[in-house]
C-alpha cells in the first residue's frame, strides 16, 4: 500500500494554500460605468459650450432684430412723406397739425387728413370729421390699426403711434394752420416736418395731440431706438438724428424760416 501523501513534501502542488480569492476567476470589470462617465462629461462640456456660443450670439441677434424694426420704422416714415407729399400736390398746401371744429375745439390729426394718400381711403370715409377723434361715432375707426403709423420698436398699443408733428409757430406745423413748401424758406432738406418721439410721447394715431418744441428739446431727440429716432424731413428724406445732437441746431431744424446755418447735422 502506497504511503497518504506527505503535506510537507514540497513537490505537493497543494503544499501552499492559495487563498480563496484568488482560487476563484476573476469577474471581469464592466465598461459601462466608463462609458457612462465619458458620456456625461461630454454632455456637460456641450452644454458648457452651447451656453457660451449663446451668450455670444444672442445680442448679435437681438442687434439684428434692432437694426431690422429700425428699417421697418424708417420706411414707414418715408411713406408717411410721401403721403404728406401727395397731399400737397392735391390741395397746394400740407394738412393743418390738427382740425378743429367752429369754437377752435382741436378734432382730428393730420395722420387723420393723409389716410387717402396711405390707400386708406375706405377707413377715411368712415371718419365723421365734424365729430373728435373719440367721439362715439368714430369708436370703430380709432380701435382700427393703421400699420404705417406702428413703428415695430414700440410696445404697448399698437394703436399708439410715436410719429408727430412738431407743433410750433416757426415750424412747419403751426397748429390749425396749414403750410406751403413754398413758406419754407430754410429748405425743405434742413426742416424737420414729423419727429419719431420716444415712447412716453406716444398718442393715438387719430388724436389731435402731437408735441411742441419745448417738449422735444426737453427730451434730447427721440429714443425709440437704441441711441436715437427717425426724422422726417420736408423734402421726405428720413434721417436718424441721435439723443446727442445739440438743442440749438435741433431748433433751428424745426423753424421752417429762421435762416440757421445747420451745417452738417
Amino acid at each position: 500500500m502506497s504511503n497518504p501523501v506527505d503535506p510537507g513534501n514540497s513537490a505537493n502542488p497543494y503544499s501552499e494554500t492559495m487563498p480563496v480569492e484568488a482560487q476563484l476567476a476573476s469577474p471581469k470589470k464592466s465598461s459601462t460605468g466608463c462609458i457612462i462617465a465619458v458620456l456625461g462629461a461630454g454632455f456637460l462640456v456641450t452644454l458648457m459650450c452651447g451656453g457660451v456660443l449663446l451668450g455670444l450670439l444672442l445680442p448679435a441677434v437681438q442687434a439684428a432684430r434692432e437694426a431690422a424694426r429700425r428699417m421697418q420704422c424708417s420706411n414707414n416714415m418715408k411713406q408717411i412723406g410721401l403721403a404728406l407729399h401727395n397731399y400737397h400736390s392735391a390741395y397746394n398746401q400740407l394738412p393743418p397739425a390738427y382740425t378743429v371744429d367752429e369754437d377752435g375745439n382741436p378734432l382730428h390729426s393730420w395722420r387723420v387728413a393723409i389716410l387717402p394718400f396711405l390707400e386708406q381711403q375706405a377707413l377715411y370715409n368712415q371718419i365723421d370729421l365734424s365729430k373728435p377723434w373719440d367721439a362715439p361715432e368714430n369708436a370703430s375707426v380709432a380701435s382700427t390699426l393703421v400699420p404705417t403709423y406702428a413703428c415695430p420698436s414700440k410696445e404697448g398699443d399698437p394703436l399708439m403711434t410715436n410719429y408727430v408733428a412738431v407743433v410750433d409757430p416757426a415750424g412747419v406745423f403751426a397748429g390749425a394752420i396749414p403750410t406751403k413748401f413754398s413758406q419754407i424758406t430754410d429748405g425743405l432738406a434742413n426742416t424737420i416736418m414729423i419727429v419719431e418721439t420716444g415712447h412716453e410721447n406716444a398718442v393715438h394715431w387719430m388724436s389731435p395731440d402731437e408735441i411742441d418744441l419745448a417738449t422735444l428739446l426737453a427730451a434730447g431727440g427721440s429714443d425709440p431706438h437704441v441711441g436715437g429716432g427717425h426724422m422726417l424731413m420736408a423734402d421726405g428724406a428720413v434721417k436718424f438724428i441721435t439723443n446727442s445732437i445739440d438743442p440749438v441746431v435741433l431748433e433751428g431744424m424745426v423753424t421752417k424760416d429762421g435762416q440757421e446755418d445747420l451745417g452738417d447735422f
